[in-house]
């Protein structure tokens, strides 16, 4: 998953581009955390692989603290089991603190079988239900070849923009979805383009 990054090969554009993603990305990012904003679509697709059971307890209480975290009045949050083939097992929206509760019953509840994790249907079922202008979209992964299959496949293209945090057995990715438009956008009006 890491690469390294050929001096040779970055210019000044490639720079600006960098440093103009990093404020898009962080001022997007950073609404998340407000207490007064306007209410986001939350996916949360997890690894429904045997893979999971390994580190359930990690996973579990990293997911729900983040929750606690993003979470406000009016959030919709769709969970899926991303097993053999992806389902949904909670939809709802964030109205009180038992529907929070809920949610992260879900997420304690969760068990993981099979020898495959569907990211890729969960993350297409997760573009097509856009309806919120930010959604906020977390995968979570217990198997670096589960992972691959998804990098590799027709869904590729949303890892671009996306954010990665490392744990002993596995990983939480920010997926970009949706994201794309609005980094051309601000790239465009920082650097003074139509």
């Amino acid at each position: 998953m890491k690469g390294t990054i050929n001096s040779g090969t970055i210019t000044g554009f490639s720079i600006r581009f960098l440093i103009m993603f990093v404020i898009a990305v962080f001022c997007g990012f950073s609404a998340l955390y407000g207490a007064d904003r306007t209410p986001i679509d939350v996916n949360l697709i997890i690894d429904g692989s045997k893979a999971f059971s390994d580190s359930k307890e990690e996973i579990t209480s990293w997911v729900n603290s983040r929750l606690d975290a993003i979470l406000a009045e009016g959030d919709r949050v769709t969970i899926w089991n991303a097993g053999s083939i992806s389902r949904v097992v909670y939809t709802g929206s964030i109205n009180s603190n038992t529907d929070r509760e809920n949610a992260k019953k879900t997420i304690r509840d969760f068990t993981g079988t099979g020898e495959t994790a569907d990211f890729a249907g969960a993350l297409r079922e997760a573009v097509s239900k856009q309806n919120a202008d930010f959604n906020y979209t977390l995968l979570i992964s217990a198997s670096s070849e589960n992972l691959s299959s998804a990098l590799s496949g027709p869904q590729a293209n949303l890892f671009r923009f996306s954010k990665v945090e490392d744990f002993s057995a596995w990983r939480a990715i920010v997926v970009g979805i949706g994201i794309d438009a609005k980094v051309r956008k601000a790239s465009a009006s920082f650097f003074g383009s139509n």
